[in-house]
């Protein structure tokens, strides 16, 4: 097979390891020291927002959303893919370009089945880098990386729907500029295995929306992004959401 990387390829990563290097790894300590000297964790580095801004002026942005609708690099996966490598060598690399989960999940969702008013809301704030996002989607009560075992209910009342459930591991949502959720739930238990589900738009400060804890893994919080544990009690959205 035939794996040698397109001119435009070779473009993007040689600016891309130049940036990491000028860039992005000096300002490693500089974000990490921030965040320990906060009294408060869940706060932003400056560094962050400067970082993007460069990145962004200079063409390195959302280079993970590949060839649909009007969005994205217009590469393939197979082309973002060594470009994704370069990133992830610095753990605060991903965010500096827009390319950092979940907010390209989310990103991809909406762009390709999102409605126009969705997009305007959502999806257009998510490619500028000026908000954040979260899936929740993990339950602690059931085997939930198989989705069709979720028990979280989205329930329709009206022009609404009523979310009642328990998830975890929502990675993103303690991040203060995370502005809303994607939320997986059933709609119709009574339907066949692979249709009982439904995804729903929550905005983060709905009412009976609550952010139990961040949890840690191997002692960490992963401030000021975090995984948290979320309950939904009688959350309701429009419909619209859907």
């Amino acid at each position: 097979m035939h794996f040698e990387y397109s001119p435009k390829v070779r473009d993007l990563l040689g600016r891309l390891e130049r940036f990491m290097v000028d860039h992005v790894y000096p300002a490693e300590h500089e974000y990490h020291d921030y965040i320990e000297r906060s009294d408060n964790r869940w706060v932003i580095p400056p560094v962050m927002e400067q970082l993007k801004a460069r990145a962004c002026s200079e063409g390195l942005w959302n280079l993970f959303l590949a060839k649909f609708d009007d969005y994205g690099s217009g590469l393939t996966n197979l082309e973002y893919a060594p470009l994704a490598e370069v990133m992830g060598r610095s753990f605060i690399g991903p965010e500096v370009f827009n390319c950092n989960a979940p907010d390209t999940g989310n990103m991809e969702l909406l762009a390709r089945y999102g409605s126009q008013a969705q997009k305007q809301r959502w999806l257009q704030p998510l490619l500028n880098g000026e908000i954040r996002s979260a899936f929740a989607m993990t339950e602690p009560a059931v085997a939930s990386s198989d989705a069709t075992n979720i028990e979280c209910r989205i329930e329709r009342d009206g022009d609404d729907y009523v979310i009642n459930g328990h998830k975890w591991w929502t990675t993103g949502a303690p991040d203060p500029r995370c502005a809303f959720l994607i939320v997986m739930g059933k709609t119709d238990p009574d339907a066949p295995t692979h249709h009982q589900q439904t995804q729903v738009i929550v905005p983060m400060d709905t009412p009976g929306l609550k952010i139990v804890r961040p949890l840690r893994v191997f002692g960490d919080d992963d401030a000021p992004h975090g995984h948290a544990e979320i309950l939904f009690e009688n959350v309701r959205v429009p419909v619209g959401n859907r």
